[in-house]
């Protein structure tokens, strides 16, 4: 199907705000390009390798919208989400549908995250590490618009994940993936050791891709997904939630009350300069809340209080 296209130029301080509100307002896909290469099309980046922000000097960044899309709406809700940015520099046109899957698929390498974790495509062997007894290796072909695991929102949480495994606080026990996305994180804390694992979008897509991901992981049927509305009210041992920071506010109440006393919480999605915000709005469920940074990037994460 088609696509409506934005474009707009900016240099490496402004991408991660502008990629943050592109997101926030649904964009389905977003792309750097380096503004100054004589190639650009050989320089794409679909999303940024873990550790590997370009260092170019100024960006080129391409959004996704639904064909349908109203240009205007979406510069009025991009200025209403950061108004410092200068947003009459988008420029908008109609594009055809391409393969975008499988442009950044030949990109993308097996990745590792932590002792155990493995993030491997499904067009690729699997390297002699992931072979390991206790590797845990999550095959993903998410498609459009969903998590690979490259960017540092979701290595931070890949990590955390890892850690609490090697804790022995995964085993057999039920995971919250609040905004799961292509279901990445739900699919390494099953393959961790989770008994079962829950997922919430409020992107019916994102609920298929992850629902598919778990069927070709084979653990389909330790997994569920719910858009919010549908989410059946628990508490729960282990809390993940790798959204957006506007989301994480005004969701802070819904999130608490999903984890069980005692319980662990991980949020991602956070800009640096973010996070002290967010600190006081979770202090009054969450102990021993610490920050963890990866890029521009923060995770939040602490223990339910009793």
């Amino acid at each position: 199907m088609p696509y409506l296209e934005l474009t707009l130029r900016c240099d490496q301080v402004e991408q991660p705000r502008y990629e943050n509100a592109l997101e926030d307002i649904g964009a389905l896909a977003v792309t750097l390009l380096d503004a100054d290469s004589d190639t650009p099309n050989e320089r794409a980046i679909l999303e940024p390798g873990v550790g590997e922000t370009p260092l170019w000097g100024e960006l080129v960044l391409t959004a996704l919208f639904p064909h349908d899309a109203d240009p205007l709406l979406l510069l009025a809700a991009l200025d209403a989400f950061d108004p410092e940015l200068d947003w009459s520099r988008a420029h908008f046109r109609n594009v055809a549908d391409q393969d975008w899957e499988r442009a950044w698929m030949d990109q993308y390498v097996p990745l590792s995250f932590g002792a155990h974790t493995w993030i491997v495509p499904w067009n690729r062997d699997l390297p002699e590490e992931a072979q390991a007894d206790d590797a845990a290796v999550v095959r993903l072909d998410p498609g459009l618009a969903f998590g690979s695991g490259t960017h540092p929102t979701t290595s931070l949480c890949l990590q955390w994940l890892d850690a609490l495994a090697d804790a022995g606080e995964l085993d057999g026990r039920t995971v919250l993936d609040f905004g799961c996305g292509s279901g990445i994180l739900a699919l390494a804390a099953l393959k961790l050791g989770a008994g079962r694992a829950v997922g919430v979008d409020n992107d019916p897509q994102a609920l298929i891709a992850t629902h598919d991901n778990a069927e070709r992981n084979g653990v389909g049927e330790r997994m569920a997904v719910f858009l919010p509305q549908d989410e059946p009210v628990a508490q729960y041992p282990v809390v993940v939630a790798n959204i957006l920071a506007s989301a994480l506010d005004a969701l802070a109440d819904t999130l608490a009350s999903r984890v069980a006393p005692g319980g662990r919480i991980a949020l991602s999605g956070i800009l640096a300069g973010q996070e002290d915000a967010l600190l006081e709005r979770y202090s009054p469920w969450f102990d021993a809340l610490a920050v963890a940074q990866e890029g521009d990037w923060i995770r939040i994460d602490g223990v339910r209080a009793d």
